[in-house]
């Protein structure tokens, strides 16, 4: 039998950990690369290929393709079709051609849709215009009416509508000459509104799609125009950083398939701090009185085991105790002491941020009360006998000298609790996470932060424009982009985390 000495064993276990290791960055290397892949395509313009056949079809004749579908897909799905349509035809079956174009323009809407045309003309009310170059002026002019527009609804017709509201409400008569008056300027300026909105909408382009029909595009409507396979390198550069900008700044549109993420990224941030500043205190008085109050006996030692086995309970439960506990009883009770005027419409007894947090706070507290115990245990004893020695009392001891030392814990358990909450999302689909959330959590209302609001996240946001965008293709790259986006928020909040932490070793612990 072949033995080994001692050396060459300690290499054998160098050489497979650091295997293991390798092979551990090289599936997470890839991971993050694939979806940084994935999630960069939704940002960076496509070409656009025209789709045709050389049959006379009703539909799908010609068709505007971008190549961020699956060009081969879609062939084959048209294929099909028509393989389906000439089956029992004495008609040769049809090709498919793609072929690129390079006058075709991409029209981006602000409602998130987008449209592919050869440009023909821009309709104004009194020409028609047929350079591309005059289209800066057309939308000068649409902008000048749109802030005409915006001037009388805001300084007019709502301050109006407000003094109509007053009026309802004081009992003045239908004839009174007050309301008259009121009424008379309301119409007026209601008709002028009116007015200016027919006069931009009069503001056209028009455009041709891939099967020679005209389409017409409200000058008002369009967010971008480009010519995507007639674009430089450097343009495309451009195009993409306004692209991201938009993403991390607007809402979602279109079913969540175009648009931004903000409402999302905000709630995920806020939701994760508020998580972190209520686990933090809680998780360390949990360790401090496990470490240095609690008698080293068998129900001791039970609560630890609890406290571990904790940290494997599926995180759904946690949401069902969070719906169940927080929201219907402790919700339900604040409403019945302080909002019970507002009964039977719930206040806090309905899913929001604040029991959202808590109940992210509850899942993550095994992680920091086991991390900050760790940490206490390094805490060399002739520091707390030399605090003894001084005259220090045991709180003293605790506060002054042994969780400044064991606070590099601390941030460890609150570093792995910030990426385990980040990325939950059964729990706050039960406890406050929505689709789609009217409003934001912090507004310019009193008391400013609205703990009771409903709020979006981004891993329920990506959770549902996955299942619902499967066959979407810019769905799914937005997806990507998403979980580009929530690995780079773990990341910076995890690295904000970790420099603290250094900071704190660095101090206190002296080597």
């Amino acid at each position: 039998m072949l033995k080994l000495s001692a050396i060459e064993k300690q290499r054998i276990s160098s050489f497979s950990s650091g295997l293991s290791a390798a092979i551990l960055l090289i599936v997470l290397f890839s991971l993050v690369l694939f979806i940084t892949w994935k999630g960069a395509s939704y940002f960076w313009p496509t070409q656009v290929f025209k789709v045709t056949t050389n049959a006379q079809l009703a539909d799908d004749s010609s068709v505007f393709v971008p190549s961020s579908v699956d060009l081969d897909e879609y062939n084959q799905a048209l294929t099909t079709k028509l393989t389906i349509q000439f089956l029992n035809s004495n008609t040769p079956m049809p090709q498919v051609i793609a072929q690129k174009v390079d006058d075709v323009y991409q029209i981006n809407l602000l409602s998130g849709a987008t449209k592919y045309g050869h440009f023909q003309k821009i309709k104004t009310p009194n020409s028609e215009r047929y350079q591309i170059a005059e289209l800066n002026d057309v939308m000068a002019d649409v902008v000048t009416f749109q802030v005409e527009l915006d001037d009388i609804q805001n300084n007019h017709l709502t301050l109006l509508h407000r003094k109509i509201a007053q009026l309802n409400l004081t009992g003045v008569s239908e004839d009174a000459p007050a309301r008259q008056r009121e009424l008379t300027q309301f119409t007026y300026w209601q008709q002028k509104a009116d007015r200016i909105r027919q006069t931009i909408d009069t503001y056209q382009l028009v455009f041709i799609d891939a099967s020679e029909q005209d389409f017409a595009v409200l000058a008002k409507d369009i967010n971008h125009l480009f010519q995507p396979n007639s674009m430089s390198f450097f343009d495309k550069v451009s195009y993409s950083g306004k692209k991201v900008l938009a993403f991390v700044s607007e809402s979602p549109k279109q079913a969540s398939t175009s648009g931004g993420v903000f409402p999302a990224l905000f709630g995920t941030v806020i939701m994760v701090l508020m998580m972190a500043v209520i686990v933090a205190p809680f998780g360390a008085m949990a360790a401090i009185y496990l470490h240095e109050y609690a008698p080293n006996n068998m129900t001791t030692s039970i609560i630890r085991i609890c406290v571990s086995n904790m940290a494997g309970v599926p995180s759904v439960v946690y949401g069902v105790f969070g719906l169940g506990f927080f929201v219907y009883t402790l919700g339900g009770s604040i409403d019945s002491l302080l909002f019970s005027d507002a009964l039977p419409s719930p206040t806090f007894g309905t899913p929001g941020l604040f029991w959202a947090a808590l109940t992210m706070a509850l899942l993550t507290l095994p992680v920091v009360i086991v991390s900050t115990e760790e940490g206490l245990r390094r805490v060399p004893e002739g520091l707390r006998a030399g605090s003894y020695a001084l005259g220090a009392t045991k709180i003293e001891t605790i506060w002054k000298t042994v969780l400044p030392v064991a606070s590099p814990g601390i941030m460890t358990g609150v570093i792995l609790a910030i990426a385990r909450a980040a990325g939950e999302v059964a729990p706050l689909i039960l406890v406050g996470a929505v689709k789609f959330a009217p409003s934001l959590p912090i507004d310019s209302e009193f008391p400013f932060l609205h703990l009771e609001r409903q709020f979006m996240h981004l891993g329920v946001f990506i959770y549902d424009g996955a299942f619902h965008n499967q066959t979407n293709t810019q769905g799914s790259s937005m997806m990507f982009a998403s979980c580009m986006l929530l690995l780079l928020i773990v990341f910076i909040l995890n690295l904000f985390a970790i420099i603290v932490r250094n900071k704190l070793r660095a101090r206190y612990i002296r080597i």
